[in-house]
């Protein structure tokens, strides 16, 4: 679908693919139609706005213009064909249906106004980082000076200046008021006569504890408008002015709410009768229990809720309760986003309880759909990275259940099962885009907010676009989680980020800056309870760094790799490389690496079987799935491996996307046909 940009320099981009639309009169008339879309533009119009002296040829000029522009914008449409998208209609011609960023910015600034009107000021923010994040400069920046252009790029800066300003309200009920200081005092720099920029950083100095800077900024506005326009401010300054140097109350910094309290929990575990043997008794114990267990997972102590959850379930199962032993195993609702088990004992525990707990349930009771779903969820998350079909199944059930049940929360968790079931093979990213997707409308939907679907979302993004190298989304999620976790109490997401960030570094910058930033996301890991996911992380990052900028991992020692020492090790010259690789978040990354081995010793049979398996994910960066590890182009692989059977055309376009990919991440950067950086 062509998509154009006018929000900046004007573009054309058809799938990520600029398209091309001739010279600076094409442009124009391109312009000219994407202001009025889609209204007809007289010829005459036309005429007028591209010449000051119109030559005796200029009806045909436009016409010629107009006949290229419908050539580039619709390369396939057959010979004499009528055009769908730039249609002739008298006295002009229109655009019809374009898809426009200024458009989808309006759409994004209205829908922010509504949820920050709303009280929803997490998700205003981030609507409203997203509909910002669309501006590349200033609007039809290469028509600013002519008179056909010049409203809609100011009608436009409004609204962008809106943005900012509805962006920054929501920062500040988020309680975010020093981040938010720079970019205040550059916007009133920039746009002095703009009362509401000057009451949001005053009160965001404030916040800050810098009351005399605020009431500064507040003398200065007004001594702006008086200067300028010979007016005083307005009420609302005037009032605020006062309030400050009363320290009226609710000026003060918003609190921020918790998901949960491991200490309530413990306290209700606490309050309770240890003698008392009757079954609302250990009911109440039972729901005290998985309450602390998802207040210790949510607050990063994981250890202590394994521990926990694992005694809970245990004690459900000594009962004669098929029913409370179902809701105790499937009570556990804390989303999950890496693929490996921390504890392969638990999990294989849970597993075995929940399939005993299905099997005591009557499959048709319709009492207990709630229940059968949150058991299938539980089978779906447990066996994550499952190689049967077991996993997909649950997932796929629990999902159902969730749908026809129209419970929002319970579609959260079936959808945070499916995610866990969504790597049967390479290429699947798309398809993990669109969970984390529908994760955040579900959040959205919900009056209160769903903070922790909402975290899952996000971390499912940055996972999803890192590996499509679309590195300004994934960083925009990466924002957006950080936002919840700081709001609500999550610290392991910065765990998640922080390695985004190392990623991030290792694709775009020097490998001396990305080897610092992995450095930095290591010291995240220890402490952090997730023992499947620090195992041998750290290691395989440097090492994939290292062979993406020119090395050959010399240096690094098999045994430092933990679950990935087999590939690794046959990458080192210790043995060979295992004929598959686990379903997880790494498997794109493990499968490049037995890729490697095999061209190195020879090995036409597997090296059919990695192109093959390969071949679905040629668009997506590996490793990048994980949010964590940068092996290049999927493409660079494909290509060595097509080059190695004697496929040379084959291995020219692979390379050849493999460029174009990096293209667009960095901006330039081609490859040598190793994989290396030129």
């Amino acid at each position: 679908m062509l998509r154009f940009g006018v929000l900046g320099p004007l573009e054309v981009m058809d799938h990520g693919r600029e398209v091309r639309v001739g010279g600076p009169r094409h442009r124009a008339v391109l312009a000219r139609l994407l202001i009025a879309a889609p209204r007809v533009v007289p010829v005459q119009w036309l005429i007028d706005d591209l010449w000051d002296d119109p030559p005796d040829g200029a009806l045909g000029s436009v016409q010629t213009f107009v006949g290229a522009l419908r050539k580039a914008l619709e390369p396939d449409r057959p010979p004499r064909a009528a055009s769908s998208l730039l249609v002739t209609q008298a006295p002009g011609y229109a655009l019809r249906a374009p898809a426009v960023d200024a458009w989808d910015f309006a759409q994004g600034l209205e829908q922010g106004q509504r949820q920050l009107a709303a009280g929803q000021p997490l998700q205003a923010h981030d609507q409203l980082e997203r509909a910002l994040n669309r501006w590349r400069g200033p609007a039809y920046a290469e028509f600013g000076d002519q008179s056909w252009a010049r409203a809609e790029a100011h009608r436009l800066d409004e609204l962008r200046s809106l943005a900012v300003e509805c962006r920054a309200g929501a920062a500040l009920e988020l309680g975010r008021a020093a981040a938010l200081v720079p970019d205040l005092e550059a916007h009133v720099e920039r746009y002095p006569l703009r009362e509401d920029g000057w009451q949001l950083l005053a009160l965001a100095l404030y916040r800050t504890g810098r009351q005399g800077d605020a009431l500064a900024a507040l003398r200065r506005a007004r001594q702006t408008l008086v200067e300028q326009l010979g007016v005083e401010p307005g009420d609302a300054l005037r009032q605020l002015e006062s309030d400050v140097l009363a320290h009226a109350g609710h000026l003060e910094k918003p609190v921020a709410r918790e998901v949960s309290g491991s200490s309530l929990w413990r306290a209700a575990i606490r309050g309770q009768d240890p003698t008392s043997t009757g079954p609302d008794g250990r009911r109440q114990r039972l729901e005290a229990l998985m309450g602390l267990v998802r207040a210790l997972a949510v607050t990063g102590e994981l250890a202590q809720a394994r521990q926990y959850r694992g005694e809970a379930v245990r004690a459900a199962a000594e009962l004669a309760d098929p029913l409370l032993f179902a809701q105790v195993v499937g009570a556990f609702d804390v989303p999950a986003i890496w693929t490996a088990n921390d504890d392969e004992e638990l999990s294989g525990f849970l597993v075995e309880s929940a399939e005993r707990a299905l099997a005591g349930l009557q499959a048709e009771d319709e009492e207990h759909l709630h229940e059968r779903a949150r058991l299938l969820v539980t089978i779906a998350l447990e066996r994550r990275a499952d190689s049967g079909p077991r996993g997909m199944e649950a997932a796929h059930e629990a999902e159902r259940l969730a749908r026809d049940l129209d419970d929002p929360n319970l579609l959260a968790l079936a959808l945070n099962g499916r995610f866990m079931q969504t790597f049967a093979r390479a290429g699947l990213a798309p398809e993990r885009a669109l969970i984390g997707h529908e994760l955040l409308e579900i959040a959205a939907a919900q009056p209160a907010g769903l903070p922790t679907v909402e975290v899952l979302g996000h971390l499912i993004l940055i996972q999803s676009y890192a590996a499509l190298a679309d590195l300004r989304a994934a960083e925009r999620h990466a924002l957006s989680a950080d936002v919840l976790a700081e709001q609500y109490g999550i610290p392991l997401v910065g765990v998640f980020t922080t390695w985004f960030t190392a990623l991030r570094t290792a694709v775009t910058g020097s490998a001396e800056d990305a080897r610092e930033a992995y450095l930095t996301a290591a010291a995240t890991l220890p402490g952090s309870g997730m023992p499947g996911l620090e195992s041998g992380i750290v290691p395989l990052a440097l090492l994939c760094l290292d062979r993406v900028h020119g090395g050959e991992g010399k240096g690094f020692q098999a045994e430092d790799f933990g679950p990935y020492q087999p590939w690794v090790g046959a990458l080192l010259g210790d043995g060979p490389a295992p004929a598959s690789s686990p379903r997880d978040l790494l498997l794109e990354a493990r499968t490049c690496l037995q890729a490697v081995v095999a061209l190195r010793d020879g090995d036409e049979p597997t090296m059919r079987r990695a192109y093959a398996q390969l071949l679905p994910a040629q668009d997506e960066l590996a490793g990048a799935g994980s949010g964590m590890v940068y092996l290049g182009p999927v493409a660079t692989y494909l290509g060595r491996l097509a080059l190695g059977l004697g496929a040379i055309d084959r291995a020219e376009k692979h390379f050849a996307r493999a460029e174009q990919l990096l293209a667009r991440v960095l901006g330039g950067g081609p490859l040598d046909r190793r994989g290396k950086f030129a």
